[in-house]
Order: C-alpha cells, then sequence, then structure tokens
C-alpha cells in the first residue's frame, strides 16, 4: 500500500516537471511551441515560418519578427517557459509562490491575539 501511494506522488512529481519546461523557440517544434500557455497553432505557425528565415537572434529579433508579441506578451510568454537562444525575456515577472490566505473574519473565526490584560 504504501509503495502505491509512493510511486503515484513519484509520479505526480514527475509530470509535473514537464508543466514547467523550458521551450526554444529557435529548436522546438510545433507541438512543443503549442505547449507553452499563450502560444497557439496559429501563432507556433508564424513562428516556424519566421525561423525558416533564419534563426531568432534574441527577444528583440523575436519581437520584430512575429506579429503581435510586444513587450507585455513576451514577458508572458518568458515567463510560461519560452525561450529565445536559452535567454528568457529581460521583463518577465518571476514565479511567485502562491501567498498564505488571511484568516477568516466574522462568527467561529479563530482569534491569536493575546488578550488585553496580557494573561492567558
Amino acid at each position: 500500500m504504501i509503495k502505491k501511494l509512493m510511486l503515484a506522488v513519484a509520479a505526480m512529481i514527475a509530470t509535473m516537471g514537464f508543466a514547467f519546461a523550458q521551450v526554444d523557440v529557435n529548436k522546438a517544434d510545433a507541438a512543443a511551441l503549442d505547449s507553452i500557455k499563450g502560444v497557439g497553432p496559429a501563432m507556433s505557425k508564424m513562428i516556424l515560418d519566421e525561423r525558416g528565415k533564419g534563426e531568432f537572434k534574441d527577444w528583440a529579433d523575436f519581437q520584430k519578427r512575429v506579429k503581435g508579441v510586444g513587450e507585455k506578451r513576451a514577458a508572458k510568454l518568458s515567463t510560461a517557459g519560452l525561450q529565445v537562444s536559452g535567454k528568457s525575456f529581460d521583463g518577465a515577472a518571476m514565479v511567485k509562490p502562491a501567498a498564505a490566505k488571511p484568516a477568516p473574519k466574522g462568527k467561529g473565526a479563530e482569534s491569536n491575539a493575546t488578550p488585553a490584560s496580557g494573561k492567558m
């Protein structure tokens, strides 16, 4: 039973790694490009057509040659895992860990506050 549970957890962790894989526009095929959030079949085709004329030198070259990719979109694509020549976009935000949820307020909510008298 424990072995099956550990195997399931290991399989889940292994598949999570694929979700955060980096994809280089100069090496990827259409399926790999489609796996990036924000890249669909139409954009994949544009990228592959432009790459057929020559590899992308950097993000500026990529933005210039692929219609519809400006600063904001380039940052989103980079955050999703897209790279140009092995580099992420400079303006891309780092992925932040989820913040802790605030304690619920109202009836039934427990309080961690110290009593006014200072005694517990």
